[in-house]
């Protein structure tokens, strides 16, 4: 029986509950889908006649280009967002009292705001000066939603950065100073690499969520495709009515398709950063180098002794004991002839002296 940190492993009762759950909350479910296509078939919403008109050219023209449209504000906003979550997260880690309380109170405000108050608030600002902004002016719908998008996704984006900053091990900094690295090579060389790719899922997971934000365009007029569908849906009559549920039910799964592609990539770059090898290749040990030799001849190996090679040593001994004597004996009576003196010249012969007179 296996067990978890964050609950005991059930028992017989317990597991046999939990089926008869699982068992009773399938059946709700299935009812529930059940009851709803019924209805939508008495309201006549599953009519072949109304979801024929996605077969007009019209229609896929106008979900074909509030996709792109979206796409293009998702993909502006996402780039825009990740530079603006990583100066806000290097801001707020500043050594620089100013800074860090800028950057901390533009995180905390725009994080406080409603996304779609700030969304409406840059439409309302740009169109009043919409003269003298002049591209973006003429733009407004696109750069309200774009600009709103990127400040709010920054702001978490520079505490999910922050975070990551932090997990970095205290010991890697402190060995980057040691190196003499200054703050700024230490945080560009050794922790934002590290905390980009340990906070990677994360960071796409909100980018997810700022593929769903771009459904709040619709609010002020751009044509994404949320606005897109909400058009058609209002424009096209069916059998008298207006095609909304089928309408809403597409636009729906491709919403879901693109948030679905998204997350998988966060799951195949957490799968292949769990995989990647990483860390300092160690190399392969060379053969070890013969020590030098000590002297110029190698030498013979040890023979043990023999007794004739014992006998030649005694010899040798003794001839050269008895030449020390002999030596010893010469250097106490005097220098012989013909013996070197100590400046190296050869000593004279002592001549004839005559012997003392005794009697004086």
């Amino acid at each position: 029986m296996s067990s978890s940190v964050l609950f005991d492993a059930p028992g017989p009762k317990a597991r046999l509950r939990n089926r008869i759950y699982t068992v009773v909350g399938s059946l709700a479910v299935l009812g529930l889908i059940v009851f709803s296509v019924f209805r939508l078939h008495d309201k006549g919403q599953l009519e072949p006649e109304v979801w024929d008109i996605f077969n007009n050219a019209g229609v896929r023209n106008n979900i074909r280009d509030g996709l792109l449209s979206t796409l293009k504000v998702f993909a502006l906003a996402g780039v825009l967002s990740l530079l603006l979550g990583l100066l806000l997260s290097v801001g707020r880690l500043s050594d620089h009292r100013a800074i860090r309380w800028f950057a901390t109170g533009f995180i905390e405000l725009f994080r406080a705001v409603p996304l779609l108050i700030t969304i409406y608030a840059l439409w309302v600002l740009i169109l009043t000066y919409q003269n003298d902004l002049g591209v973006i002016g003429e733009n407004a719908a696109f750069w309200a939603l774009v600009i709103g998008l990127t400040v709010y996704n920054g702001c978490v984006q520079a505490e999910v950065f922050r975070a990551g900053v932090n997990a970095v091990p205290r010991g890697q900094v402190e060995a980057g100073y040691a190196l003499g690295l200054r703050k700024s090579q230490v945080m560009i060389t050794l922790q934002m690499p590290q905390a980009i790719r340990a906070m990677l899922p994360t960071v796409i997971s909100q980018l997810v969520v700022t593929l769903k934000d771009t459904s709040l365009g619709y609010i002020i007029t751009y044509d994404e495709l949320l606005f897109a569908a909400r058009t058609m849906a209002n424009n096209i009559i069916v059998n008298g009515e207006n095609p909304i549920t089928p309408v809403v039910i597409v636009v729906g799964a491709i919403y879901i398709v693109m948030c679905l592609a998204l997350s998988s990539l966060a799951t195949w770059i957490e799968r292949r950063g769990r995989r990647a090898k990483t860390g300092i290749k160690v190399a392969a040990a060379a053969e070890p180098a013969e020590a030098p030799q000590v002297l110029d001849k190698p030498v013979s190996p040890a023979v043990p002794p023999t007794a004739d090679s014992v006998a030649v040593a005694e010899d040798a001994a003794s001839t050269e004991e008895a030449t020390s004597s002999t030596e010893e004996t010469t250097s106490s009576d005097g220098t012989a002839d013909g013996a070197a003196t100590a400046d190296g010249g050869a000593t004279e012969p002592p001549e004839d002296t005559p012997p003392p007179d005794l009697k004086k």
